[in-house]
């Protein structure tokens, strides 16, 4: 499959016109990168997807329909997603994260939150003052790799147990997991279409669309800075409790970045303000979390009416694993991923995909929900409920085949042109540039990116 292949049913699903699609153009030839999963494909369908609803959405507001192209290399070198702050290149990974082996199995520690680190090694009887690579090692030896993920998951620890294709199909998890469509996207209250401003020639399609981005690590974020780069208004919004990744410095491209705990009052008082006048509400907290502080769908909606609220989650709302938490490495490892792709390539050891794919595709088809949510409010009205996890992308992934002889293809060099060099909250960063160009389009640069809590939690 191929990815104008692959993006038609996903422009389907959430039935969005089909005329539309001769404008998506996929120059080159993939695969680019080492896999023997389609991970381009996903790469590229998804990014195009998001950026033609965007234009979509344009298109109602004045604008003639324009081509938009995702070349493979420039897709892919995106979701390699490559960064430097003042010329330093951060690790991707904490030194304890990655495979274990035990005694029946492996097992993958995802270990870049301190508290999940120093929780894994107390788990496994080890004092995280001092404990070492090899002694992590030793210790996850000693444990049925089943029981040491669920005893993980009860503590809200963060360790995978590696299955096969037929084990996790077998899985009630997976069996929910496959029952579910790619994404949903629900009307949940009435209201009139919210009239957005007309567009000029030249001018990007989400211009005065307003975000408040209520999401971390990488997925969500990665759908903020792309609604961003077609012109929206994001306002990232942390808790200030809550530690971040390096990668912020770049997923926060173009974004405002304020300060809101939803513990406080205070708080809550700024977030409401900001919702008051927000087209698009995204956020990745655990099913349920954001009901509880009085930002559900639903209640936003009443609040709100017209309103596009999206949700993303690990393992989707349903089944026995909607609560759970996960990375794309441990969804990887625990949906069959990692040890079909040993398979492939003649490992015993679990082999991670050559980039974290769930997380950047879920993020493009949050992207691409949210603006298809957009033009349904613009055109029919009402407020509408985006669900994506990555789970389901990762079941699309799979759905979209193998590739045959894919581990053969070399590493790529994504030439100099496919970066950028801008001035930071964080210091000088270089970053890939996304990879959806827009015809007929000027682009300025992007808002540079800021430490959270930067700016204060106001619309300005």
């Amino acid at each position: 499959m191929n990815a104008a292949q692959a993006l038609s049913p996903i422009w389907n699903l959430l039935h969005l016109p089909t005329e539309a699609l001769t404008h998506a153009k996929f120059p080159g030839r993939e695969p680019v990168l080492p896999s023997s999963f389609a991970v381009d494909v996903a790469a590229q369908a998804s990014i195009a997807a998001a950026a033609l609803a965007a234009c979509e959405l344009g298109f109602e507001r004045g604008q003639p329909r324009r081509d938009v192209t995702v070349e493979p290399l420039h897709a892919a070198a995106e979701c390699m997603a490559f960064y430097s702050i003042d010329g330093r290149v951060p690790p991707m990974w904490d030194a304890m994260s990655g495979n274990y082996r035990c005694k029946d199995g492996w097992v993958r520690v995802h270990a870049n939150f301190p508290q999940h680190r120093d929780g894994a090694l107390r788990l496994l009887g080890l004092d995280p003052a001092t404990a070492t690579r090899d002694q992590l090692a030793l210790a996850a030896s000693t444990w049925e790799c089943r029981k040491l993920e669920q005893l993980a998951a009860e503590q809200g620890l963060l360790i995978a147990a590696a299955r096969r294709f037929d084990e996790w199909d077998a899985h009630p998890a997976g069996q929910s997991i496959a029952r579910q469509p790619l994404m949903t996207l629900e009307r949940i209250g009435d209201a009139a279409p919210r009239r957005h401003s007309t567009l000029q020639p030249g001018q990007l399609p989400l211009q005065g669309i307003r975000v408040i981005d209520a999401t971390r690590i990488l997925a969500g974020p990665s759908c903020g800075r792309a609604l961003a780069t077609y012109g929206a208004d994001v306002m990232l919004v942390n808790s200030p409790h809550l530690p971040n990744i390096e990668m912020i410095a770049t997923t926060s491209r173009g974004k405002w970045s304020a300060h809101a705990d939803l513990r406080t009052e205070a708080g809550k008082t700024a977030m409401r303000g900001l919702s008051e006048i927000c087209d698009v509400f995204l956020q990745s907290y655990r099913p349920g979390a954001m009901d509880s502080l009085g930002f559900g769908p639903l209640e936003l909606a009443k609040k709100h009416p017209g309103i596009v609220y999206a949700s993303l989650s690990a393992y989707g709302e349903q089944g026995e694993w909607g609560q759970r938490k996960g990375f794309d490495s441990l969804v990887q490892t625990t949906m069959g991923f990692a040890l079909e792709e040993a398979q492939a390539a003649g490992s015993a050891e679990p082999k991670a995909l050559p980039v974290q794919i769930f997380d950047w595709a879920t993020g493009f088809l949050m992207a691409f929900g949210s603006a298809a949510a957009l033009v349904h409010q613009s055109r029919e009205g009402g407020s509408w409920h985006l669900r994506v996890s990555l789970a389901q992308t990762a079941h699309w992934v799979r759905s979209l085949g193998r590739v045959e002889g894919g581990l053969a293809i070399p590493w790529p060099k994504p030439d100099a042109s496919l970066l950028e060099a801008s001035t930071s909250g964080f210091g000088q960063l270089v970053a890939v540039k996304h990879s959806a160009r827009l015809a007929n389009t000027k682009e300025g640069p992007l808002r540079p990116s800021m430490p959270p809590g930067s700016h204060p939690p106001v619309w300005p």
